[in-house]
């Protein structure tokens, strides 16, 4: 049995190969499965082994500190929260070869889909379907209609129904395979559509806790990962990098010192308040109690505020450290692209602050989807 630190040795040595080739291979994201990324989410009642949030999110950031395209693609393991909506005879079907079942989906831009007397016919383009070269299972967003309150649902199905389009091609999570999907005319059951953070079928502990906000969490913490990264390559080069000038090493200058150690403070604080509240939610769901609205909107802006504090500590090292970031081949430029990619996320970015503050202050929020 392959150990968690293996897998992430093989990782360092592999992780150029990916971002070459702008995706992570199957035969990686088996390895995955095999040290339970890819069972975390996935209903005991299918033999899956569920992590309490916190540890799966643990589990994500320490594969972000050695690759965050990586860590990107495994943080989809907490997607099978979202099939929990699906009947249960749907999802007996999912895990009928295991447990260990990699799903990814590309929701966006939802396109209409023509109901039929057993579903929809679903035809259109999709993007930003990370890690679909190694799913298992794949899922496009359709228009919802009356009797989802307008919100669109997602239609799940084989790769062999899928064609994907290899267009992902950015400055940050170069590796992750963010790649469009295409159908074509293919009639979806309706017991294969389900609405996201739409109510469980399953009655067990993770699937109480609030969904979108986990969604949101797994992104952020791959920020978070990525952010550990630049520090730990800011204290290593620091004791040994000098610039052309013969000014002294970076080690030895008072702002360099200074602002490695904001940045750490920074980081470890935002990294601090987002774990707390993590266990806190558990804590209340697994108690049988349901989360609350605050505890929902705490969430997400404790993620969003991850996610920002990430991208702000990359940048910070970059500002500090002379010359040296300027050339394409210096690590914090890979590292500061892929910090950027978590906070311009829909889940993450600035809206996000004032729909949470809107939510603390007894108000609805102020966008879609926001539970």
């Amino acid at each position: 049995m392959v150990t968690f630190d293996e897998v992430l040795s093989e990782l360092a040595e592999r992780r150029e190969q990916f971002q070459q080739q702008r995706h992570v291979p199957p035969d990686f994201i088996a390895r995955l499965k095999e040290i339970g990324i890819y069972r975390a989410a996935t209903p005991a009642k299918f033999g899956g082994e569920p992590l309490p949030p916190a540890e799966f999110l643990d589990r994500i950031e320490r594969i972000s500190v050695v690759d965050g395209s990586t860590g990107w693609v495994a943080s989809f393991g907490s997607a099978l929260v979202y099939l929990a909506a699906l009947p249960v005879e749907t999802q007996a079907e999912v895990y009928k070869d295991g447990p260990d079942v990699a799903f990814s989906a590309g929701l966006f831009p939802v396109q209409p889909a023509t109901p039929t007397e057993r579903g929809f016919r679903v035809d259109g383009r999709w993007k930003f379907a990370s890690g679909c070269m190694g799913a298992d299972v794949l899922g496009v967003g359709i228009a919802g209609d009356s009797s989802t309150a307008g919100k669109p649902r997602t239609a799940v199905l084989r790769p062999g129904q899928v064609e994907i389009v290899q267009e992902w091609d950015a400055v940050g999570m170069r590796g992750t395979g963010s790649f469009d999907l295409v159908v074509r005319d293919v009639e979806v059951p309706r017991e294969w559509t389900f609405l996201r953070g739409g109510k469980p079928t399953i009655d067990e502990p993770l699937y109480r806790y609030p969904t979108i906000a986990y969604a949101a969490q797994v992104l952020a913490v791959v920020g978070a990962g990525v952010a550990r990264a630049a520090l730990d390559h800011a204290r290593e080069a620091g004791a040994g990098y000098r610039g052309v000038t013969g000014a002294p090493k970076l080690a030895d200058r008072a702002y360099y010192r200074t602002g490695v150690a904001t940045a750490e403070a920074a980081l470890r604080s935002a990294r601090a308040w987002f774990y707390e509240l993590s266990h806190e939610v558990w804590d209340t769901v697994v108690a049988g109690d349901e989360a609350t609205d605050e505890q929902n909107a705490q969430l997400r802006l404790a993620s969003a505020h991850l996610a920002k504090t990430a991208s702000d500590v990359v940048a910070q090292l970059v500002e500090i450290s002379g010359t040296a970031p300027i050339h394409p081949a210096h690590p914090l430029q890979a590292l500061l692209g892929d910090a950027l990619v978590p906070k311009q996320h829909a889940f993450l970015g600035p809206a996000l602050y004032e729909a949470a503050g809107a939510v603390l202050m007894g108000q609805p929020p102020t966008i879609p989807g926001f539970r």
